[in-house]
């Protein structure tokens, strides 16, 4: 698909804000799959569609998790979950996006799973050190991802469930099991 009817689709599903916030994922992305060999086009599909479904009603969000069988934990856990996963399935159906390692670098860049491939780093990633982010502790991720993609992401999701804990939220566990995985690893590389 091209960049521009992507872009335009995108647009239609979203504010403006997020739309801003889509263009600097793009922009994060390609960076990083260049810096570290993903697919550059496959990583800018991905950060165009990553939040198609933002803004869908929570209600059709919720529908789509049942009727399409997705883990019904995501419903336990916080709603911001849920347009990773309903996006993913939306993108397919409504933009004809059918790559499925687009479709899954869409479906896991809020909570990332166990085993992640180089392009769902990537838009994990992406999303998180845009350059319109600005929260505590962004900085230090957007330093890490010049060295190494795998030390920002266990930051990234180090920062993740801390804030959620201050919070007194519910934290998924694919996001646990990510954070396990990916220092589990990185510990085994330095060995």
């Amino acid at each position: 698909m091209e960049r521009e009817k992507a872009l335009q689709l995108v647009k239609e599903q979203i504010t403006e804000h997020r739309y801003q916030h889509t263009l600097g994922v793009v922009e994060t992305s390609i960076w990083l799959a260049e810096k570290y060999g993903a697919d550059v086009k496959k990583a800018e599909l991905a950060a165009i569609f990553h939040d198609y479904a933002k803004f869908r009603p929570k209600e059709e969000m919720k529908e789509i998790i049942i009727r399409e069988k997705m883990p019904k934990d995501l419903l336990e856990h916080n709603e911001e979950l849920w347009h990773a996963p309903v996006g993913a399935y939306l993108v397919e159906k409504e933009a004809g996006v059918e790559d499925p390692e687009v479709l899954d670098a869409i479906r896991y860049h809020t909570s990332g799973r166990v085993n992640m491939t180089l392009l769902e780093k990537v838009i994990f990633l992406a999303d998180y050190i845009e350059p319109g982010r600005k929260f505590p502790g962004v900085e230090e991720v957007r330093e890490l991802a010049k060295q190494s993609l795998d030390k920002a992401l266990i930051k990234s999701l180090q920062n993740t469930i801390l804030f959620l804990m201050k919070k007194n939220q519910r934290i998924y566990p694919d996001t646990f099991h990510t954070y396990n995985d990916l220092l589990l690893k990185l510990e085994e590389s330095d060995t």
